[in-house]
Order: C-alpha cells, then sequence, then structure tokens
C-alpha cells in the first residue's frame, strides 16, 4: 500500500513540476542515505509538506479500518512507522531554515508550519484513534517490551495532552491557538535573527563574538553601547520588536494549559518532565541562585578593586562603579592576575580541526568511538564538514556533521540535531542517524586560522556529547531513540561531555600550537584547570536568573497575562523582569543570560517553563563525573556501564531509573555547587 502510494505521489508531483521529480517522493541513492542537498530546490518542500501529510493521513486511515483488535503492533507500531515523506522533509527544511535562512525559506516554514501543525492537531484530537490507543494501554502490558511500554504510554499521554478528550468547540479552539502560537514562535525567530544582523552591521562582530568583544574592547562607550543595542534586542520599537508576540505567545500558552485542566502552562510543561511541577523547580532554582549571587558580589568586589586602580591612574572618572558593561573587560583582567591566565596565551592551542580531533579522540579513549572523515557526499554549505563514526567493532553508528562558524543566514547559538533518526524499522533493517552539530565559534580572520576561546572549546565537547547520546542510541522505535528524552534530561549527556575537555590526557591528544605543533605546556594546563572555578557566581547567577525568569512568565495565569498586555505592554513586560530580579537577588552588575525579547530558547526552541534544564541536568552530570574519578576516571567498566545504562536507551525507560541503573543512587543535589565551587 505504502509503495503504491509514494508511486501515485511521485507521478503527482512529476506532473506539477513537469521537468523533474520532487526528491522528497524518490529514495536518495546517495552515500549513507544523507539528503541530496543539491538536488532540493526551494519549490520541493510545500508540495513535498502536502503529499507527506496525505500519505500519513491514509497510513491512519488503514490502521482505523484494521477489523483485528487493536494491539500494539497494528496500531502503536504502525503509527510509529507511518508518515515517512513529512519526517523526510521536515528534518530538511527546519534545519536548513536555521542554517541557510532567508525570507524566501522564512515564508516557505510559515506555509509549512501552519499545514503541518493543523495536521498534527488532526491526528492528537481524532477520537477514533485515540480509542484504538486506550485499549492497547488499558490491556495488559507484561507482553510488551520496556520500549514499547514506555513509547505506548508516551503515545496515550500525547492524546490527553493533546485536547482529544474536549469536546468539538473547545478543540476547534485549541487547533486555532496551536496554528497562532507556531505562527507567533516562527515570528519570533525571524525578528530575533534581523536584529542579530543588525547589532553585526553596527558593530562589526557578530552576536556570538559579544561576550570575547566585550572581554577585549578598552573603550568603555563602547563596551556600554555594545551592552545596550545586545541587551535590547527584540525592544527597540521597530518592525522586529517582540515584547507583543512574547505576550501573544504566553497568552495562548496560558489559554491552551487551563484548557488541558492545569493552572498555569508551566505546570502543564512539567507534568511529564522529571521536576513534575513548578513548586519542585522553583526550589531547585531557589537553592542555587542565593550561593550563586553572593559568590557573584566577590567578584564584583575583585572587579572594582582594578577599576579603582584605572580610576586613579586617571583612566576613568571618580565614582566610576562596576556596570554591566564592565563584566567581561574587568573579570578577564581578575583572571589574568589571579591566576595568569591570558586567552591570548590558551587560544593558539585551540585551532577549530585540532578542537575537533579533541573530541573524536576522547570518544575513542572513553567509549571506543572512532571518526573519520567523508569527502564526496552531499552537504548544505561549504563550510560543513562530514564524518563516519564507526563502533569499536567496525559497525556504523552514524553520520556526523559540523557547521562550526557563523553566517548572516544562520540562527545564533550552538545546537544539535538530526537529519535522519536512529530506529529499526519494519524489516528489521538498523537504521544509523545522520547528525549535525551547528555552532557560530570563532571563524578564521586574516591570516589566521579558526583558534577558539576556552568556552569555545567547551561548547564543541558539550555538543558533540549530544551528538554521541544521538550516535551510540540502540532503540527500535524513533520516538524513543536518541535525545528523544525529557527537556530536563537530555542536557545531562552534552554537560557530561565537557569534563573532558580539559582533562590532561586529552588535551594532550589535541591542544597542539598551530604554527608550531608543540603540545600544550603542562604550566598553561596547570593554569586552566586552577581557573576552572573562575566567575561562577556570574555564570551561575546569569543562567539561574534566566531560568527563574522564564518559570516566572510560565507561572502567570491567563487572567494576569491579560492585564499585562493592556495599556504600555513595553513598560510591562520592563517592570515584570526588573520585579523577577529585584525578587530572585540577582546583583544589579548582572542581567539574565537571555531577557525576555531575545529569549529564543522559550519562545522558539521548545525550552519553555524548561530552561532549567540545564542546571537540573547539572546534578546528574556532575554527580555522574565524581562517580568516574572515584572509580578511575577512564575506568571502561564505568564508562562502559555509563554508555549502556544511560546513552544507549534514549527515552526506552524512566529517566532517573536509566540513572540508578548506572549509579547505583539517586544523585547527589550538592554535585552541582561543588563543582562550581559554590
Amino acid at each position: 500500500m505504502k509503495k503504491f502510494l509514494i508511486s501515485l505521489l511521485m507521478l503527482s508531483a512529476a506532473a506539477a513540476s513537469c521537468s523533474r521529480n520532487n526528491p522528497f517522493l524518490e529514495e536518495w541513492n546517495t552515500p549513507y542515505g544523507i539528503p541530496p542537498f543539491d538536488e532540493i530546490q526551494l519549490s520541493d518542500y510545500i508540495p513535498a509538506v502536502t503529499a507527506g501529510i496525505e500519505q500519513q493521513k491514509q497510513e491512519l486511515d488503514a490502521i482505523l479500518a484494521n477489523p483485528d483488535a487493536p494491539t500494539f503492533e497494528n496500531t502503536v507500531a504502525a503509527y510509529e512507522y507511518s508518515g515517512e515523506i513529512l519526517t523526510k522533509v521536515s528534518l530538511v527544511l527546519f534545519n536548513l531554515q536555521e542554517t541557510e535562512g532567508n525570507e524566501e525559506m522564512d515564508k516557505v516554514v510559515e506555509e509549512a508550519t501552519a499545514l503541518m501543525t493543523a495536521h498534527e492537531d488532526e491526528m492528537s484530537m481524532n477520537k477514533a484513534f485515540f480509542e484504538r490507543v486506550k485499549a492497547v494501554y488499558d490491556a495488559d502490558q507484561s507482553g510488551l517490551t520496556r520500549e514499547q511500554q514506555m513509547v505506548l504510554k508516551n503515545l496515550y499521554e500525547s492524546f490527553t495532552r493533546s485536547g482529544v478528550a474536549l469536546d468539538e468547540a473547545s478543540q476547534e479552539r485549541l487547533k486555532e491557538i496551536n496554528q497562532k502560537i507556531a505562527a507567533a514562535q516562527q515570528k519570533f525567530g525571524t525578528n530575533l535573527l534581523a536584529e542579530n544582523n543588525a547589532f553585526k552591521e553596527t558593530f562589526g562582530v557578530p552576536v556570538s563574538a559579544y561576550p570575547a568583544e566585550m572581554t577585549g574592547c578598552e573603550d568603555r562607550d563602547r563596551r556600554e553601547a555594545m551592552f545596550k543595542a545586545y541587551s535590547s534586542r527584540g525592544n527597540n520599537g521597530n518592525e522586529y520588536d517582540n515584547k507583543a508576540l512574547c505576550l501573544e505567545i504566553l497568552k495562548l500558552r496560558a489559554e491552551k494549559a487551563r484548557m488541558l485542566g492545569f493552572d498555569t502552562f508551566a505546570a502543564y510543561q512539567l507534568d511529564n518532565k522529571m521536576a513534575r511541577n513548578p513548586q519542585t523547580v522553583d526550589s531547585f532554582l531557589g537553592q542555587i541562585m542565593g550561593p550563586a549571587a553572593r559568590k557573584a558580589v566577590e567578584e564584583i568586589a575583585d572587579m572594582q578593586e582594578i577599576m579603582d586602580e584605572d580610576i586613579a591612574a586617571g583612566k576613568l572618572a571618580e565614582g566610576s562603579r562596576i556596570q554591566p558593561w564592565d563584566w567581561f573587560y574587568y573579570a578577564e583582567k581578575v583572571r589574568q592576575r589571579k591566576y595568569a591566565l591570558d586567552e591570548e596565551l590558551t587560544k593558539p592551542y585551540f585551532k577549530m580541526e585540532n578542537v575537533r580531533h579533541g573530541v573524536f579522540a576522547a570518544a575513542e579513549k572513553i567509549y571506543g568511538v572512532k571518526v573519520e572523515p567523508l569527502s564526496g557526499v552531499p552537504v548544505y554549505n561549504e563550510a560543513v564538514d562530514a564524518f563516519k563514526v564507526t563502533d569499536a567493532d567496525g559497525s556504523l553508528l552514524g553520520i556526523f556533521m559540523t557547521d562550526y562558524f557563523p553566517r548572516d543566514s544562520k540562527r545564533g547559538g550552538a545546537w544539535m540535531t538530526n537529519f535522519r533518526d536512529q530506529y529499526i524499522d519494519a524489516q528489521g533493517n538498523d537504521i544509523r542517524p545522520i547528525i549535525i552539530n551547528v555552532g557560530n565559534m570563532s571563524a578564521p580572520k586574516d591570516s589566521l586560522p579558526a583558534l577558539f576561546t576556552i568556552d569555545e572549546v567547551e561548547t564543541v565537547f558539550h555538543e558533540f556529547g549530544h551528538a554521541l547520546h544521538g550516535l551510540v542510541t540502540k532503540c527500535t522505535y524513533p520516538s524513543v531513540s536518541g535525545t528523544s528524552v525529557a527537556r530536563d534530561f537530555v542536557e545531562t549527556f552534552s554537560q557530561f561531555n565537557e569534563n573532558w575537555a580539559f582533562q590532561p590526557e586529552i588535551l594532550a591528544e589535541y591542544a597542539k600550537h598551530y604554527q608550531t605543533g608543540e603540545t600544550i605546556p603542562d604550566t598553561l594546563v596547570a593554569k586552566i584547570l586552577k581557573a576552572e572555578k573562575f566567575n561562577q557566581g556570574f555564570m551561575t547567577s546569569e543562567l539561574c536568573a534566566a531560568s527563574i525568569l522564564d518559570m516566572k512568565w510560565h507561572e502567570l495565569t491567563e487572567e494576569e497575562l491579560a492585564r499585562m498586555s493592556e495599556g504600555d505592554q513595553a513598560a510591562n513586560v520592563a517592570a515584570f523582569e526588573a520585579k523577577v530580579c529585584q525578587e530572585m537577588g540577582l546583583p544589579e552588575q548582572i542581567i539574565p543570560r537571555y531577557r525576555t525579547t531575545y529569549f529564543n530558547h522559550i519562545f522558539n526552541s521548545g525550552y519553555s517553563a524548561g530552561y532549567y534544564s540545564y542546571l537540573w541536568a547539572e546534578v546528574l552530570d556532575k554527580d555522574a563525573f565524581e562517580y568516574f574519578r572515584q572509580q578511575g576516571i577512564y575506568n571502561p567498566e564505568v564508562a562502559r556501564s555509563f554508555r549502556e545504562n544511560l546513552m544507549e536507551r534514549g527515552g526506552s525507560e524512566e529517566p532517573m531509573v536509566l540513572y540508578v541503573r548506572f549509579r547505583g543512587s539517586e544523585p547527589d543535589p550538592g554535585a552541582l555547587l561543588r563543582a562550581r565551587g559554590l
């Protein structure tokens, strides 16, 4: 049936285009099934989305028409393997929109988002489909594997969380809400990209280079101007202003949560996460914010001492005090004085290619994973490099790509994503993933190669931690493979991988001077390790502040958000943000890592009421690494257990069950504070 349908769709697409077939409606005869990027045209996406929706509708009709009693195989598994075309096109479209975006692509994504959101609502609110799933859920599950039970549980809960029990009128309203949220989120991201590009045009550096530029900029007026421009992105009263969009998204989310039986959107979001409820998250963040803020006050005092010296030397006016735009600059001076660590001395040892080799070498040393370059395979941009990843026994784990440098078509930040997920298909074939790490790190400049800062080195290790999680996974069903886990669990693996970045044995593998090839000297390694806990008051405070801000926005009720939308929205948004920062005890010299109008994580990237996940997962990450240290940092049995019990399992079991299998106990919350020196 599926092959016949695809043939019809291919004929339809061919007739529509007259001159060429749509690549999404054909088998990809490329090496390793990598998308044929050079063959895909902008005009292919919407026809492919439409064909994919029609394909999955017919597959669902076949499930519902099955006269046999509902079983896992004929209902749940059948649904898991449906939507092949839609999966192919969506993974390419949405990934390329974030890396190769332009106005034409934005319009295509806007149209595709509307089509796909409507389709998803139709599927998740289909009462006949739900009744079949419910019959399987209510039946004896003892004959199912644990992975099958988790797939079934997730599917069942996705129905209850999507409004399947609502009356027809309420379902129509919920569909309307979902459409509006999707469109507003897309607009938020488009606006932010425009604001990021405006920042680059004004100051000559991309947003991703902001910390490095602020660190080395002696001109205080320029620092102030850059800070104000950076921190007001999406808040400039122009066509790219995000304030009204933020409030619209928040109001719609709150209404959706209320319709589904929750007081707030935060309560709705957390109901199926490890934390379970907002109260747990608020308490968790409160335990971190206090020590972090106190440490930050000490750091301010250290910086003020150096600023006072500049005042005495006549470089600054009398009475000058540390301001938010001074932090990076004077923190670096403190680091140089306290630890004699100057990034201009470390960067020559962190050439991009060497750092990337370092993450590969660490993976081989710890897990036996091997990475080798691939040439002659399709890539979407000449800046992308491709690699083949194999296990110790030579078996294929997947394809890995890197896209590290900024460009105007790419959104800010760094992330890992898939062009194909891992799963076992209906014929029993192990389909291996195609994964990419995207970043905005320091690019080659003038005659210099790309030389990374310490933070950028950690970012490369962080994102490859996500990639490893996706590459080594051994699951049967795509909905639970790889990084398809609870949001407050997924960062465990990326943050855990950061721990290896500056281990002396790993540094010796990759930290080579780009000119001489000399390995980084032990004295410099010692300084890096000694400074590991430097500036943690600031770094933890800004991260925790953003997490709290996220929670407080999403803990507002529908009525509270309606009142905030009245009158001067700009003043209301600013006043709420200021109130939250004051109540949490954030020093005035620090702002949240992301302010409301450019908080892409929570308004366009799936981290709504979930930004706390980085800190939550860090508890697991640091507790796990303490265990590695106790047992021997390169103990093969510990590494094997971490891989088999955690990394390979994806979402096939509850996160804490997996962690206890590895560790033997639940994590110690104090591990995070110890690791950060708080």
